[in-house]
C-alpha cells in the first residue's frame, strides 16, 4: 500500500541548459545550499540558483536562475563535482585530473592545485584532521588496485596516505578513519588508519553497478546481491534489515526515514523503519540520484528534478486516514529525530488519541486501551 512521501518537481529545464543544442547531456550535479552545479560531456560548469517557493495552497516549486557557465578547455566530459562550501571550493573530476575552482565564478585556483590520477572521488564527510579549513578527499587511483587521500586546502592539496586493496576497486565511501569498498567480487570495509580489514558479503561488479554510500556516522548503504539494499556499520555488522529494490538500481539516496532507489523505470521509496516499499514513481531515463543537506535531487541526460518530501505530520495523517495504525505510528515514533522535542510529545498524543478511537471504532477495545493509555 502506497504513501505519498514525495512529490517530483521540475528545477532546471533542458532549455535553460542546451536551448537547442541536442548533443549536450548532464553528466554530474552537486548542490550546496542554493547554488546549482551541473557538469555535462562537453566539458562545461553551469552554475544555476535555485529559489523554492511555496504557494499559498502549499504546493511548492523551484526556479533556478542561471548564474554563468565555464568551458574547461577539454574534449571530455566533467565526471564529478563536489562542493567544499568552507574552502569556497568547487572539486571538479575531468580527465582523471580534480581541478579546483571557485565556487562563485568557477575561475581556477591562481595556484593551479589539482589532484592527478583520479578515476573516481569522495569527500570524508566525517573528517580526522579536525582542521576546518581543509577537506579529507579519497581517491580511486588510476593506478592498480590503489586507493590515496589527500587533504585539501583552499589553493595547495596535500597527500597524506596511499592503501593498497586485494582488488581492484569500483566505488568507495569514507567515515572518518574507514573506508566501505566495492571491490571485483565484493564489499569490504577496511580502515586505513590500522591496515585492518573485513569482508562483507559477495557482489559482481561486472554484472551490475556497486553503490556504496556513507548515510550516517559509521553506517554505509550498499546494493547487495538479489536487489537487496544493505546496511553495513563499520564493524561489519548490519543493525537494520534490509529493503527490497529491483536487480538494475541505478543510484540510492536517503531522506529519513526513507530510503530512495533509482532504476530505469521508477524511483522507489522504502522506510527504513519497517522496510516496507511506501512510494513508487515512474521516472523513465533517469541516471542521477543524490541527495545533498537533505535535498534529494534526480536527473535524466536533459533535466533536473527534485524530490519533494511531504510534511511527516501530513502523511502521518494520511495513513490514519486510511485506517493503517501500525504504520502511523511507526512513522511518528520514527519523526521524533526530526521534530523538536516539545512539539513531538503534543503531535504524539494527539496521534495515540487518534489512532485509539480507530482501534475502538474497528471494536479492537484491548489496542484501542493501551493507545488511550
Amino acid at each position: 500500500m502506497s504513501v505519498k512521501a514525495f512529490k517530483l518537481v521540475s528545477a532546471v529545464e533542458r532549455e535553460m541548459l542546451m536551448g537547442d543544442k541536442n548533443y549536450i547531456n548532464i553528466e554530474c550535479i552537486e548542490c550546496c545550499g542554493k547554488n546549482l552545479y551541473i557538469g555535462t560531456n562537453d566539458c562545461f560548469i553551469y552554475h544555476f540558483l535555485l529559489d523554492e517557493k511555496t504557494s499559498t495552497t502549499g504546493k511548492i516549486t523551484f526556479a533556478a536562475t542561471k548564474q554563468l557557465h565555464k568551458y574547461l578547455g577539454m574534449k571530455k566530459p566533467v565526471s564529478e563535482l563536489k562542493a567544499a562550501s568552507a574552502l569556497t571550493r568547487l572539486l571538479v573530476l575531468c580527465d582523471n585530473t580534480i581541478t579546483l575552482v571557485n565556487m562563485m565564478n568557477l575561475e581556477p585556483v591562481p595556484t593551479g592545485a589539482r589532484i592527478k590520477g583520479a578515476v573516481t572521488f569522495t569527500l570524508n564527510e566525517n573528517p580526522v584532521s579536525g582542521d576546518p579549513f581543509c577537506v579529507e578527499v579519497c581517491i580511486i587511483s588510476v593506478k592498480r588496485r590503489t586507493i590515496q587521500l589527500f587533504m585539501v586546502f583552499e589553493d595547495r592539496v596535500q597527500i597524506v596516505k596511499e592503501v593498497f586493496t586485494p582488488e581492484q576497486p569500483c566505488a568507495v565511501a569514507v567515515d572518518g578513519y574507514y573506508l566501505c569498498l566495492a571491490l571485483t567480487t565484493q564489499y569490504i570495509i577496511l580502515n586505513y588508519n590500522t591496515g585492518v580489514s573485513q569482508d562483507l558479503f559477495p557482489y559482481c561488479s561486472d554484472e551490475k553497478r556497486p553503490i556504496v554510500k556513507r548515510i550516517g556516522r559509521q553506517e554505509f548503504l550498499l546494493a547487495g546481491p538479489g536487489g537487496l539494499g544493505m546496511f553495513a556499520t563499520v564493524d561489519g555488522i548490519s543493525q537494520r534489515a534490509p529493503v527490497h529494490w529491483s536487480e538494475n538500481v541505478i543510484g540510492a539516496a536517503l531522506c529519513f526515514p526513507y530510503v530512495i532507489a533509482l532504476d530505469d523505470e521508477f524511483i522507489t521509496v522504502h522506510s527504513m523503519l519497517d522496510q516496507q516499499q511506501k512510494q513508487t514513481l515512474p521516472f523513465k531515463e533517469g541516471h542521477i540520484l543524490q541527495d545533498f543537506e537533505g535535498k534529494v535531487i534526480v536527473a535524466t541526460n536533459k533535466g533536473v528534478y527534485i524530490l519533494v518530501p511531504l510534511p511527516l505530520e501530513k502523511q502521518i495523517q494520511d495513513l490514519l486516514a486510511s485506517h493503517r495504525v501500525e504504520e502511523a505510528l511507526v512513522l511518528a515514533k520514527g519523526a521524533r529525530r526530526n521534530i523538536p522535542k516539545e512539539k513531538f510529545q503534543v503531535m504524539y498524543k494527539r496521534i495515540l488519541q487518534q489512532a485509539g478511537f480507530i482501534q475502538f471504532a474497528q471494536l479492537q477495545f484491548l489496542e484501542a486501551k493501551e493507545l488511550f493509555r
